[in-house]
């Protein structure tokens, strides 16, 4: 018993010393185009088809770029927990590596829209001039569906526009870039790479400046002020009357 102790004892030590990684090694390599291949076919094969051209169940990805893959999935979008009018936000199902990864495969089939280079998204280099002017592009081109305050709205259809507040500035500048679901494209020969920096400083000021009117019910404009006061202005007035006419009885 006591041999087989030691045996098994230093058999395990051996096994140790012979596995051990090396110091300073990186733990897990780079993933590559060819492993976000496998990631793609084990997971997203099923409704983009095995070579992303597409299925009665999912549009091709063919010329999407690596900007449309990495918003979709890095935003939770994709894979889709269930058909539905619209991928809803949640939380991403792979980790950005992976995501790169399979971007890198996307991004390898033909042209297509890239991350953004962190320069673009770097708001910190506009002024204040510049954030105005990012306002009024925002006013131009999203508002009718985001509302001017980001706060999101409903379109046709069950189909919505999505909030923008605390919203990551590179999965807008993607989304500019690629018209996710029902948004529209803007591309750089629309919307300059300067003027979307400008549109995202214009988000990080909404994101650190509370309204300045108190509270603002949502942001969403006339429509839920207007029932508000119908509801509880009109509502507390026709309260008061009658408090007031029923006391002499």
């Amino acid at each position: 018993m006591i041999g087989l102790v030691a045996a098994g004892g230093a058999s395990v030590a051996v096994g140790s010393v012979a596995n051990a990684e090396p110091a300073g090694a990186p733990l897990a390599q780079q993933l590559t185009a060819e492993d976000g291949e496998l990631l793609f076919r084990a997971n997203c094969a099923t409704c983009h088809g095995l070579n992303a051209e597409g299925t009665e169940n999912g549009v091709s990805l063919i010329g999407v770029g690596a900007a449309s893959v990495d918003f979709q999935v890095m935003t939770g979008r994709m894979p889709m927990a269930m058909q539905g009018p619209q991928a809803e936000q949640r939380e991403p199902q792979f980790s950005q590596e992976q995501s790169d990864a399979m971007g890198d495969y996307i991004a390898s089939l033909a042209p297509g829209p890239g991350i953004p280079d962190e320069e673009l998204l770097d708001v910190s280099q506009v002024d204040d001039e510049g954030v105005a002017r990012g306002a009024e592009l925002f006013r131009i081109n999203c508002a009718m569906c985001h509302n001017v305050a980001g706060a999101g709205g409903a379109l046709t259809e069950g189909k919505f526009a999505p909030h923008l507040k605390d919203i990551d500035p590179a999965h807008v500048y993607e989304a500019m870039l690629t018209g996710p679901q029902n948004m529209p494209v803007f591309n750089d020969a629309n919307i300059s790479p300067d003027e979307k920096r400008e549109i995202l400083a214009y988000l990080d000021y909404l994101d650190n400046n509370p309204s300045v009117g108190g509270f603002d019910l949502g942001g969403l404009g006339p429509v839920s002020e207007g029932l508000f006061i119908w509801i509880f202005g009109l509502g507390g007035l026709v309260a008061v009357t009658v408090w007031l006419t029923s006391k002499p009885n």
